[in-house]
């Protein structure tokens, strides 16, 4: 072997080493080029059925036509979204699991639960913020109250009567009728349930009596009439329900607005990361996915990875502060 590298000319030497030096400078690049070569995996810490499930599922099909793999939506639904994000904060850092939850997952549990199995800031980094959605006061049709007036003198006038349920301990809906609840000086009682749909049904079902939700979760019952949009919880009247009033119009100051995000594993490589949010932001200016959207009173945003970060922190400082204010505590 020594004879023949000895009969190989120097510069013929230099160049195969400069080639190796180019391939294995080249491969990071190519690996990172090569990404996605297998299916994306969202996961969702709610069963199927509300509004974060209908967004993942409509830019799924989008999102895999853009990467050239499958997208799948998995619900881990359980405690209030906690057993899907865990999950996903086990699952090895390649981009290829991203959990897509809402701003109770990434700001208010972790506001509010001190024991979580994982830290946001520390095991997940973000990805982008998808969308943004009004709340929404619904309430089953039978109930004697048809304004937010009417609601607190009814639950001043029957102390213990009113029961309101939610898709889990310390998620948006659990705490937007605790806020509610606080502000308006009123008692009523929180039943949790395992994600959002079947927390509205036992409301159409007259179980419960209301529920705090996202529009898009409780807007088909509205059309065909068994539920009734009490008031929206954000600062402005919805176009998607024009002629139903905020809680700011009887509560001045009152804002619960919830948005949804995306996000990896920590330790993600940032190529990856960028990638799949641009797949995300691409799908989220198609027409249809607009359209869709929309019509669910769903409002799409696609900020950047670094926007995302800065927005969760300031979220859960808000939330920390509204608890904070007004004495909101889970058991």
């Amino acid at each position: 072997m020594k004879r023949i590298l000895n009969m190989i000319p120097f510069k013929l030497m230099g160049a195969l080493a400069a080639a190796a030096v180019l391939n294995l400078t080249a491969l990071p690049v190519a690996l990172a080029q090569s990404f996605p070569t297998r299916a994306l995996h969202i996961i969702i810490g709610f069963p199927p059925g509300g509004a974060i499930d209908t967004i993942a599922r409509v830019l799924a099909p989008k999102m895999s036509a853009d990467l050239g793999q499958s997208v799948v939506v998995e619900n881990k639904p359980g405690a209030g979204g906690v057993i899907g994000m865990q999950a996903a904060a086990r699952a090895e850092p390649d981009g290829y699991t991203i959990f897509m939850g809402t701003m109770g997952n990434f700001s208010i549990t972790p506001a509010i639960m001190k024991d979580l199995p994982y830290n946001v800031a520390k095991d997940f980094s973000p990805v982008t913020e998808v969308a943004s959605s009004g709340f929404v006061i619904y309430v089953n049709p039978q109930l004697p109250f048809k304004t937010v007036p009417e609601l607190i003198a009814y639950a001043k006038a029957n102390p213990g009567k009113l029961n309101f349920s939610s898709s889990g301990n310390a998620g948006l809906p659990h705490m937007a009728g605790e806020m509610f609840a606080a502000t308006a000086g009123i008692k009523m009682t929180h039943v949790p349930y395992k994600g959002s749909s079947p927390s509205v049904n036992d409301v159409v079902a007259g179980q419960v009596q209301l529920t705090f939700e996202a529009v898009a979760v409780g807007l088909p019952h509205v059309k065909n009439g068994r539920l009734r949009a009490l008031a929206t919880m954000g600062p402005q009247r919805l176009a998607v329900l024009p002629d139903v009033s905020t809680v700011a119009e009887t509560l001045p100051g009152f804002n619960v607005t919830n948005w949804f995000g995306m996000a990896v594993p920590a330790g993600t490589p940032e190529d990856r990361i960028a990638r799949i949010q641009k797949s995300v932001v691409d799908a989220l200016k198609q027409p249809e996915v607009l359209t869709t959207l929309q019509g669910l009173g769903v409002d799409p945003v696609g900020d950047t990875s670094a926007q995302f970060g800065a927005y969760i922190k300031e979220e859960l400082g808000r939330w920390q502060k509204m608890m904070a204010e007004g004495n909101i505590k889970i058991d």
